[in-house]
């Protein structure tokens, strides 16, 4: 049997021990809240360095305390850049042009730029190339059907498309009952590289109403 003194002997190294595991356990604790907290500054500071300053955004006094964000100002429009595509393509096609020396002198009027041959624009009057596409000018004023077709030439030539039919009317509703438009567009016409030759249509076509328009390849 141990004596009273060794077993408070006893007692007091093992509380010694649950005071040291204590002392031991508080200091961890503590050196991971110092480590957790350095951490968290040292990210902060990254984060500071990597964006730069902030400046905190204006709160109104509403409910809900929302802060006031101004609205993104809507993409400027390039008026001055459509202006100018514009007046290139008034250029490109004048009404002053003498077309009258350039048709091929038979009933329809057709014509075929330098180089192309005679059966290029037989082919063209039979239907040798389907219609892919086609623009109705009928009814528009002179700028209006200038600035048209020339949109659609250059959509139609960057497409793809060979073959297309140009609509002009046969102008039984201008003065005098004459196709005044159909002048300026065989005119127009003749003045776009892209377009190689052209017919009047088919009756099936449009006729005297339309022409069959043969382009460059793109």
């Amino acid at each position: 049997m141990k004596s009273p003194a060794l077993k408070s002997l006893q007692d007091l190294k093992a509380v010694k021990k649950a005071i040291e595991a204590r002392v031991l356990l508080e200091r961890e604790r503590e050196a991971a809240r110092v480590a957790a907290a350095a951490k968290a500054r040292a990210e902060k500071e990254l984060f500071s360095r990597a964006i730069g300053p902030v400046k905190a955004l204006p709160i109104k006094h509403q409910p809900g305390h929302k802060a006031a964000i101004a609205p993104s100002p809507p993409a400027p429009i390039p008026v001055q850049q459509q202006r100018d595509e514009l007046a290139v393509m008034r250029e490109a096609i004048s009404d002053e042009f003498d077309v009258e020396t350039l048709l091929d002198t038979d009933e329809a009027l057709s014509f075929r730029r330098p180089g192309m041959g005679p059966d290029v624009v037989r082919k063209l009057r039979r239907g040798g190339w389907s219609i892919q596409g086609q623009v109705d000018l009928h009814g528009l004023r002179r700028e209006e059907a200038r600035e048209t077709l020339s949109q659609f030439l250059k959509d139609a030539h960057k497409i793809g498309w060979r073959c297309v039919r140009v609509v002009h009317g046969k102008g039984l509703g201008s003065p005098g009952k004459t196709p005044v438009l159909k002048g300026k567009v065989q005119s127009w016409l003749i003045q776009k590289q892209e377009v190689l030759a052209f017919v009047q249509a088919r009756p099936a076509e449009g006729g005297a109403g339309a022409l069959v328009v043969l382009l460059a390849q793109g």
